[in-house]
């Protein structure tokens, strides 16, 4: 990768303008390294078996084309072929996977206060017995946005019942109930969601959140990243509590989530916060 930083430095300086020491700055490069490169007209590579690419001629423009444009290599396999490329394809698409710049998407980080927000929703696993027969298995989480404390609950249904019922349990079981609660758009939740006009809430949910006092906060359309803390609670609910989880029948999995919750999830250093949810608790609040 030492040729993409000599191209870098060479691309700032006659390109952008910018001087030895704000390239120094921008790459965080040693002053003296960016002064040296600047001085030579092309990187010259420790000699090995003396080998040369076809495509070495053309790796500052290569460069060049990815900082001002998202072409594919295709698109510029194509551009060198007009520049008299002489290699093929399979160089070029190695050398653009090799040199492109890394794409991070960016999203807000939302931060809530203690008791302000918890996040829902259902998570999915396999089937399960039930009795003489074999159900789908579901699971309800909640989570506390500031504090991460989590509460789980299994179902073999997603109906309206048992999502509001699930509700109750939380917060019975956290004894108080939040101010807000994010919810994905899913039907139990929000009827209708169009970009640009209120939400359609589920009657039934919004008597129940009428009852409770919370307000309901659907995510954003297409934004389900909102409730990233939920998510991340269902992925641990599984990969944490249900991997290699021997469940015979479904009456072992209300008591055996709860020592869960007790003993591991609500007690364990978090990630992100590196404390344990249940110490972020305050006495006789939700947080």
């Amino acid at each position: 990768m030492i040729d993409y930083a000599f191209m870098k430095i060479k691309t700032y300086h006659e390109h952008h303008g910018l001087k030895c020491g704000q390239i120094a700055r921008q790459l965080g490069f040693n002053y003296r390294t960016v002064a040296k490169w600047l001085n030579e007209k092309q990187y010259q590579p420790r000699k090995t078996s003396g080998r040369t690419s076809k495509l070495d001629p053309f790796k500052d423009d290569i460069v060049r084309m990815l900082e001002t444009h998202p072409y594919t290599a295709v698109q510029i396999f194509q551009r060198l072929k007009e520049d008299d490329f002489g290699g093929g394809y399979t160089i070029v698409k190695d050398y653009v996977r090799k040199v492109r710049p890394k794409r991070t998407k960016a999203f807000l980080k939302l931060s809530f206060a203690p008791g302000e927000c918890a996040q829902v929703d259902w998570g999915s696993y396999g089937a399960v017995t039930v009795g003489s027969t074999r159900r789908r298995l579901s699971f309800f989480v909640m989570v506390l946005c500031y504090s991460r404390m989590m509460y789980v609950e299994f179902t073999v249904s997603q109906t309206m019942e048992h999502f509001l019922a699930c509700h109750q349990n939380a917060f019975d079981r956290f004894g108080a109930v939040p101010q807000k609660i994010m919810v994905d758009n899913l039907k139990s939740a929000v009827l209708k969601r169009t970009v640009g006009q209120d939400p359609v809430f589920n009657p039934k949910y919004l008597d129940f959140a009428n009852h409770y006092g919370f307000t309901i906060v659907p995510c954003a359309v297409g934004k389900g990243n909102e409730k990233g803390r939920v998510e991340s609670g269902v992925g641990y609910v599984k990969k944490n509590f249900l991997a290699g989880l021997d469940i015979p029948d479904f009456s072992i999995l209300t008591p055996t989530a709860i020592e869960w919750l007790e003993t591991v999830a609500n007690v364990r250093l978090h990630g992100e916060t590196g404390k344990k949810p249940v110490e972020c608790c305050v006495k006789n609040a939700i947080v």
